[in-house]
């Protein structure tokens, strides 16, 4: 206990007598957890553009006249059995004219077309919403090949090259925001752990004396590994109060690019994983490049 209690006071008082040192390895740690706080945002964002683009991608199915609500209603449940389907909306043929004098409320030439029709000659419809587009031609072949005496039309064919198109696009941001994530985190982290290497480098001659007056590993490791929890801590909590700042900043930014995307919400609900994460990391940054770097000057 008294040993360590005394790697503690080396550590703390490493910290105080390399200062300047000390912030220069904090202010990179900052700069690293800000790039590994800002890929998590990032995915948020990245998420919130993969929802919204794919809630525009829909199937519709178009009714005959004739078609009875009951029958529509098990259209309706047999396509909801499909794992695939994620929504199915029905809009009726009132609704649908509804809607339609509504978004063309200042066309009196339509209104008034409207008004000289005997009946109502728009048709009920389902939109049908899943989660990948392979799903939504299976989807569509089982649609006109039980129910083709119900239906006057499934939209699937002409719409098929634009809903594949949406969802490689999807699937490009996904696959290209990870990739990105990764290689910036290993650059910020290379660079965090050649300034911790920089660090024990100009201390090598007093790592030197203390294995040659007989200290043990752990000993000379310990107060370097309590400078690097120090350096985490102060890194962290810079990081997350930076950020939150900057989540503010383009908040509006982004809300207005993607409607359903709330990163200060977000932001404040996870607050606690957030911070978790990046006072985990920084840590866990710290020791393991003073573990690695220190490894060199210890044999002697």
């Amino acid at each position: 206990m008294r040993s360590f209690i005394r790697v503690i006071k080396a550590g703390l008082k490493s910290v105080k007598r390399n200062f300047l040192l000390s912030t220069a390895t904090s202010a990179i740690l900052v700069l690293s957890l800000t790039v590994a706080l800002g890929i998590v945002m990032f995915s948020v964002v990245v998420d919130g553009v993969v929802t919204e683009l794919e809630s525009k991608v829909d199937v519709s199915v178009y009714f005959k006249p004739e078609t009875s609500e009951s029958q529509i209603g098990e259209v309706r449940r047999s396509v909801e059995r499909f794992p695939e389907v994620v929504d199915v909306a029905y809009t009726s043929r009132s609704e649908a004219l509804a809607e339609f004098k509504k978004r063309h409320s200042d066309n009196e030439v339509i209104l008034q077309a409207l008004t000289e029709l005997d009946e109502n000659p728009l048709e009920a419809r389902l939109a049908v919403r899943a989660v990948d587009a392979s799903a939504y031609e299976a989807i569509a072949g089982f649609i006109e090949g039980r129910f083709g005496p119900l239906v006057s039309k499934v939209n699937y064919r002409e719409n098929s090259e634009i809903i594949q198109r949406v969802f490689s696009v999807t699937n490009g941001i996904q696959n290209g925001g990870v990739a990105l994530g990764i290689i910036l985190f290993a650059i910020s982290g290379l660079v965090a752990f050649n300034t911790i290497r920089l660090a024990i480098f100009s201390l090598r001659d007093e790592i030197t004396v203390m294995r040659l007056v007989g200290a043990s590993n752990w000993f000379i490791r310990g107060p370097f590994v309590i400078a690097g929890v120090v350096h985490g801590l102060v890194a962290a909590a810079l990081t997350y109060g930076l950020f939150y700042g900057v989540v503010r900043i383009v908040q509006d930014p982004i809300a207005r690019f993607v409607p359903g995307v709330d990163l200060v919400a977000y932001y404040q609900a996870n607050s606690l994983q957030l911070l978790t994460f990046v006072v985990g990391l920084g840590i866990l940054t710290t020791i393991l490049s003073s573990a690695v770097a220190i490894r060199r000057y210890l044999r002697v």
